[in-house]
């Protein structure tokens, strides 16, 4: 052995050849952490000073390749001072710098993921080879950075500028067919083929059939364009991904700047200009809200992860209520796997369901995401029944009936007499308590809330909740049929609305709060969807259907009278009153035409404005900036009560739960990673200015307390 460390190894293979080899010990997947680059530093330099080494193979032992840098060392670093974030960058680099000029020939072997420091370690190599079923990709501007190992500089001088700015800005992985057409790497072959054909790469760049000195070149002069070139490439992409990113993503634009920043320079000097640009985005509030998300994120999985051992199998499942949101969610199911069976009582019901499954099937197909064969394979796991013939065999049954407490229990008292005793029963409720539900069963412990997000395809997250009697094992089993799904599931506690309707209720409050100030509704929507939500108030309401959102409303207002009961008329009543419906009848706040493509077009309708005129308490001249006030202070508040009560777990399970469930904006982090970013005592001193509006803008005891001791809801 030439080198031993607990994440590199380097040994002897034949005639001067050696192999470097990435394995940490410990984890289950390769990562750039200070280990790992120091123990790299070292291995470069003995191989450096080994006289008898005349080329090198680099290979993992895990079965991906380096899945990039430790990001839970990452928040830490991006705490320095600029200067030693600074120092601290240029230092690691130097050691791919180091690699990059050995005095012989390199290859990198690619058997699996490769991603951001992962694939910048493979460009710093003379020569790639990947598996046919590795990715490769630098993937950091969705952590609100850009690739700090190299990438920007070695990336445009290996596949091109137009490649690089595509590969970077985007984030996207790639597959290794589309690598090999980029020239992102040199061959592509069968897994079991890797190891031999990256050691006889390097054995012809030994004999000098590969010129692997011309081929190193490139990468360390100036990106061959001229001027006009360079300006047409760079500022028709910065453009066109200002456009595609928007202006609460500055990462894309910033990489893109800072190719053309270092397109004249040499390897070196280039590499400290992408050092001072990435210092620059590591300290943006948007960089530590999207790593906060990343790292929120895994620590939801892992504890998804942790119901495994208790869950049951779940082989056949069912769907009660057929439908868009049965077909939805029969969809799903069959799509990924598990067999499911949709009742209703009424065929056209089932047609119905069944349509909306080969509506989004027939999708996945005409984008080349699903083979025919494949559709008719899930259309066959869906069976729709009139009756419970069938229902003995079944594991967990998804209760989705319409929205009605009595109407629930019925059902659910009916069905748990036609299942085997140990089936999972579930209710897809939005706002109806599980323990009240649970009064209607004989065996409560066997059932628990599973509230998917309309459209169900299209919603990543699942409400599982755990009313007073639900037990170990039905929670843990839904948590698993959720993720095979390909849901992310967080766990919540038993309340009006839960975790996601309980906070967005008061959010809808302070939007009907401006209404009755005399507020444009059509004014807030742009404001808050400039604040980053996927669309304003009032079009959301639109769009959850103006029934729903009274009738939520009203259950709501019913658990937290004090906050959520309205004394007088809302621009929600007004709307419901003039069976205004939203999308669902074609007019509410807005009204709805059909576009070339058969989607619901908003078109403004002053009717709606005649509507809300007996709902205009008083007019009050407020800013951009006191709207977003009024509209975010309740639903932070909200959501800290939620985190106080234990309705959540953790403020990472609330955060993850808004932004997958309602579409908080990305950047911002969650709600209390927002509050954390204002800072607990100015957002206390904000809400307070609103306090003559009532209980929803007051903060709670526990919270003024952390406000005086400046504690933060993230570390």
């Amino acid at each position: 052995m030439i080198y031993e460390g607990k994440a590199i190894t380097v040994k002897p293979l034949e005639d001067g050849i050696v192999e470097l080899n990435f394995d940490l010990k410990g984890e289950s997947v390769n990562k750039f952490n200070r280990l790992t680059l120091s123990e790299l530093r070292a291995a470069v330099d003995t191989v450096k000073s080994d006289s008898s080494i005349k080329g090198l193979v680099v290979t993992s032992a895990k079965d991906v390749f380096i899945v990039g840098a430790d990001i839970t060392e990452f928040v830490d670093n991006f705490k320095m001072a600029d200067e030693e974030l600074m120092a601290g960058n240029l230092e690691a680099n130097q050691i791919f710098s180091d690699f990059e000029d050995l005095p012989f020939p390199t290859v990198v072997a690619i058997n699996g993921i490769a991603l951001g420091g992962g694939f910048e370690m493979c460009l710093a190599g003379d020569y790639r080879v990947m598996s046919s079923s590795a990715k490769v990709g630098l993937p950091e501007v969705k952590l609100g950075i850009y690739p700090g190992f190299g990438g920007t500089v070695r990336l445009p001088r290996v596949v091109g500028a137009d490649n690089a700015v595509e590969w970077i800005a985007s984030g996207k992985e790639n597959r290794a067919d589309d690598a090999l057409k980029a020239g992102a790497v040199d061959a592509v072959v069968a897994p079991a083929m890797l190891h031999a054909a990256a050691v006889d790469l390097v054995k012809r760049a030994i004999s000098g059939e590969m010129d692997y000195k011309a081929k190193r070149q490139p990468k360390l002069e100036k990106l061959k364009l001229n001027a006009m070139e360079q300006m047409m490439c760079f500022e028709t992409a910065k453009g066109f991904v200002a456009g595609q990113a928007g202006p609460n993503y500055p990462a894309p634009v910033e990489a893109i700047k800072t190719i053309q920043k270092a397109a004249n320079f040499g390897r070196d000097k280039a590499l400290e200009v992408e050092a001072k640009g990435f210092v620059k985005l590591a300290k943006t509030t948007v960089a530590s809200s999207l790593i906060g998300l990343f790292l929120n994120d895994q620590e939801l999985k892992k504890k998804a992860k942790q119901y495994d051992e208790q869950a049951g199998d779940v082989k056949l499942a069912a769907v009660l209520g057929a439908g868009i949101m049965g077909g939805g969610i029969a969809y799903q199911s069959a799509v990924k796997g598990t067999p499911i069976m949709m009742k209703d009582i009424r065929e056209e019901a089932l047609q119905l369901g069944l349509n909306e499954a080969t509506k989004l099937l027939d999708k996945r197909v005409s984008k080349g995401k699903l083979s025919a064969v494949k559709m008719a394979e899930a259309l066959n796991a869906i069976r729709p029944t009139l009756s419970y013939g069938d229902f003995a065999n079944v594991d967990i049954v998804v209760e989705a009936v319409v929205e009605n407490p009595k109407v629930k229990q019925a059902v659910l008292a009916e069905l748990e007499g036609n299942v085997k005793e140990d089936a999972i029963l579930t209710s897809n409720t939005s706002t109806i308590s599980i323990s009240l539900l649970a009064q209607a069963l004989k065996r409560p412990e066997n059932f628990c809330g599973m509230h998917f997000f309309n459209p169900v395809h299209m919603m990543p997250l699942v409400e599982v909740i755990r009313g007073e009697k639900s037990g170990a094992k039905a929670v843990a089993t839904t948590v698993a049929y959720a993720k095979k799904m390909g849901k992310t599931p967080v766990v919540v506690n038993d309340c009006p609305g839960f975790l996601v309707n309980r906070v967005l209720f008061p959010y809808f409050g302070g939007f009907a709060k401006l209404v009755s100030l005399g507020v444009d509704f059509q004014r807030v929507d742009k404001i808050m969807e400039r604040f980053g939500w996927p669309m304003g108030p009032a079009y959301l309401m639109d769009v959850v259907g103006m029934d729903t959102a009274h009738h939520a409303r009203d259950v709501m207002a019913e658990g937290f009278p004090d906050r959520m009961k309205e004394d007088k008329k809302t621009a929600v009543d007004a709307m419901y009153e003039a069976e205004r419906f939203g999308q669902k009848n074609a007019k509410g706040f807005y009204v709805y035409e059909t576009d070339k493509r058969g989607k619901p077009k908003k078109v403004s309708d002053p009717a709606a404005y005649e509507i809300l005129k007996p709902v205009v308490y008083e007019q009050r001249e407020l800013s951009d900036e006191e709207i977003i006030e009024i509209m975010m202070v309740p639903l932070c508040l909200e959501t800290i009560r939620c985190l106080e009560e234990n309705i959540v777990d953790s403020a990472a399970d609330a955060d993850m739960g808004l932004i997958y469930g309602i579409g908080f904006p990305p950047f911002r982090g969650g709600a209390l990673r927002y509050v954390d970013t204002l800072g607990v005592a100015e957002f206390v001193a904000m809400a307070d200015k609103y306090a003559d509006f009532g209980a929803l803008y007051h903060p709670t005891a526990k919270l003024r307390e952390m406000a005086e001791k400046g504690e933060k809801f993230f570390g």
